[in-house]
């Protein structure tokens, strides 16, 4: 019985030792950690600015360029960075062109091990869909890494967002004459967010701007919902722009391109066309929603 009752004992300081020896590791382990994160620069501060992308480069810098452009202008506290959040793209410009550009993930994790402080991520997305969802989830699996990290919001988010929007497309083209329609072409998406097309269709025309035209490739108004309302007003002329940060791809091929492009569908329908192959990027009234965006951020930040 002694003999048992030595061996149980034996057993149990041999359990407890090896937990103390495992609990040790484990703080030793987590004491390593601490010693080898970042120490974080309270004066350190940078704006993310993040985009689908575009592979075209002329555009990408007229566009998405000329808004970092701007954001380094306004918030000279700040280090401006990029980020696109289309893997499609990032591969095709790493391949293609040799140029390396970090998705969500990558530039945070930079900005982490570089040790800034204060992070503003501002999308440059149309609405708030599938790409901004994920950009919001990264943003949250990098919050507790920042002392501060704040995601702003796309370019159509609030009513006062539809407003300034609103007065922007009118200002840019006041000038169009009283046949001719504007027909703006939007992506589209299955997210729920694809109602801010229609919503903003219906706000423009109750401002009065009964010849602009809100349509989608992917998503509602379709085109044949847009060449209806066109054929209500008695337009003989038709200018297409797309409603995109960038005139990319969709812009080039699906907007005005040589094969069943919404241009030709126009032209066969008998209207005289027109494509405006400019970016929203490249308007600085459109420009400056994102900027007051990020000012909120900031305020935010306060």
């Amino acid at each position: 019985m002694k003999k048992m009752l030595a061996v149980t004992a034996a057993a149990a300081a041999s359990v407890a030792a090896a937990a103390v020896l495992k609990n040790a590791r484990e703080m030793q382990k987590e004491l390593d950690e601490k010693l080898s994160m970042p120490v974080a620069d309270e004066n350190k501060k940078a704006i993310l600015v993040v985009s689908f992308g575009t592979s075209y480069e002329e555009t990408r810098e007229k566009t998405i360029g000329a808004i970092e452009e701007d954001f380094r202008e306004a918030f000279p506290d700040f280090e401006i960075r990029r980020a696109f959040t289309s893997g499609m793209i990032i591969r095709k410009l790493r391949e293609r062109d040799g140029i390396e550009i970090d998705s969500v993930a990558q530039a945070l994790e930079k900005l982490y091990n570089e040790g800034f402080d204060t992070v503003i991520c501002q999308p440059t997305h149309v609405m708030n869909g599938f790409e901004f969802d994920d950009v919001r989830a990264e943003v949250a699996n990098w919050r507790e890494k920042f002392t501060h990290l704040v995601c702003g919001w796309p370019l159509l988010t609030s009513f006062e967002d539809y407003q300034l929007v609103t007065q922007a497309l009118c200002g840019e083209f006041s000038d169009i004459g009283e046949n001719t329609a504007l027909v703006l072409m939007g992506h589209g998406t299955e997210h729920p967010a694809n109602a801010t097309y229609p919503a903003l269709d219906y706000y423009l025309k109750a401002q009065g701007c009964k010849h602009f035209f809100i349509g989608t490739v992917e998503g509602y108004p379709d085109l044949e919902t847009v060449m209806k309302g066109v054929s209500s007003i008695h337009a003989d002329k038709v200018l297409l722009a797309p409603l995109m940060v960038v005139a990319g791809d969709h812009a080039i091929n699906d907007m005005c391109g040589d094969e069943d492009s919404w241009q030709q569908q126009f032209e066969r329908a008998g209207y005289q066309t027109e494509a405006i192959l400019k970016g929203l990027g490249e308007y600085p009234s459109i420009r400056q929603i994102y900027r007051k965006h990020c000012e909120q951020c900031i305020e935010r930040l306060k």
